[in-house]
C-alpha cells in the first residue's frame, strides 16, 4: 500500500533531469580503456555537483558525498563504442605518461582508445540527505553554475532543463513525475482485446540506489514484475568518492540496490517540447511543495 503523501513531513531533495546525446558513467576505467555503466554513478554526479559549485578538483566533496542518490531510467539508451587515438604528433614531452612515470617517444606516442557511452538514455534522479541549507546551495548552483556540468564525462553536455527543482518528498516525485519517452498507458481494452493489465507491462522502469528501495512509495497500482523489493543489494559498485584530485583519485565499494516498478499511471511525457510542456504541468500541480527554481 502506497504511504500517504505528506510533503509537510517529508525531507526535501533535489531532482535532476539526466539527458543528453551522450552519457558516460565510468567504473572500472582504466588507461584506454573507458567503459560505463548502464546507470548514472555517485561520482559522476558528486563531481557534476561539485563543478556547479566551483569546486577545484583537490577540494574535499565529503559534505556532498553524504548525499543519497537514486536514479529512475526513463529511457536505458543503447551502448555505443568509440574508438580514439591520444597523445600522436606530439613532442616527447607532450606524449602520454606511461605507467612508470616516463614519456614515450614520440614514434610510439600514439595510443588507441576504446570508450563506452550511453546514447539517447534519459534518467531522473533524486538527490537526498539532511543537511537542508546543502541542498539549497547545489539546487541553485546547478540553476547557476560556475563550470559546466556534464554527464560523467566533458565531451557529454546535458540537454535542458538539467534541474527540476527542489522539491518535498522527491522520492514521491521521483515515481509520478512524467517519463520521457513516447507513448501512453491504454485504459481500455486494445483492439485485439489485450486487457489493461497486459498493456501496462511496457511502462515499467527500473529505480537504483545506494539506499534500500523497499520504501519506495510505488502507488497501488504499481508492483513488482521481477518480484525484488529493493530491500537488498544486488550487486557492489566502486564509484563513492573519497577524493577526486586528478593523481590521487580514489573511491569507495557501495551497494547497489535495484528495483523495477510497474507504473500504469505515471504519464508518459513523450520527447522535447513536448517532455517539457509535461513537465511544467506537472510542476505547476505541486507549486506549493517547490522549494527551488525548476529549470
Amino acid at each position: 500500500m502506497t504511504p500517504a503523501h505528506n510533503p509537510g513531513h517529508a525531507p526535501a531533495g533535489i531532482l535532476l533531469h539526466l539527458a543528453g546525446p551522450l552519457q558516460s558513467w565510468g567504473t572500472h576505467s582504466a588507461f584506454n580503456e573507458r567503459d560505463t555503466a548502464r546507470f548514472p554513478t555517485r561520482s559522476g554526479i558528486i563531481g557534476l555537483l561539485a563543478a556547479c559549485l566551483g569546486r577545484r578538483r583537490g577540494e574535499p566533496v565529503d559534505d556532498l558525498a553524504r548525499l543519497s542518490l537514486t536514479t529512475r531510467t526513463d529511457r536505458p539508451g543503447v551502448l555505443l563504442r568509440d574508438l580514439h587515438t591520444v597523445g600522436g604528433g606530439l613532442p616527447a614531452k607532450g606524449t602520454v605518461t606511461t605507467a612508470e612515470g616516463k614519456k614515450r617517444p614520440p614514434a610510439q606516442g600514439t595510443l588507441l582508445s576504446h570508450r563506452t557511452y550511453l546514447a539517447d538514455a534519459v534518467f531522473t534522479a533524486a538527490l537526498t540527505g539532511n543537511d537542508t541549507a546543502l541542498l539549497h546551495e547545489c539546487a541553485e548552483a546547478v540553476r547557476q553554475p560556475v563550470w559546466p556540468p556534464y554527464l560523467g564525462r566533458r565531451s557529454c553536455p546535458p540537454e535542458g532543463p538539467l534541474l527540476i527543482g527542489l522539491l518535498q518528498d522527491p522520492l514521491h516525485h521521483l515515481v509520478h513525475l512524467p517519463l520521457a519517452r513516447t507513448g501512453a498507458p491504454l485504459r481500455q481494452p486494445a483492439p485485439d482485446g489485450t486487457p489493461p493489465a497486459e498493456q501496462s507491462r511496457g511502462q515499467s522502469a527500473d529505480f537504483h540506489s545506494d539506499a534500500p528501495l523497499h520504501h519506495l512509495p510505488i502507488p497501488q497500482s504499481g508492483g513488482d514484475p521481477d518480484h525484488l523489493d529493493g530491500s537488498t543489494p544486488v550487486s557492489e559498485v566502486t564509484d563513492d568518492p573519497m577524493d577526486l584530485s586528478p593523481r590521487r583519485r580514489t573511491y569507495r565499494a557501495r551497494p547497489v540496490y535495484r528495483r523495477t516498478v510497474h507504473l500504469p499511471d505515471t504519464p508518459r511525457g513523450g520527447l522535447g517540447a513536448d517532455y517539457l510542456t509535461a513537465l511544467h504541468t506537472y510542476l505547476n500541480s505541486t507549486a506549493s511543495e517547490l522549494q527551488g527554481g525548476a529549470a
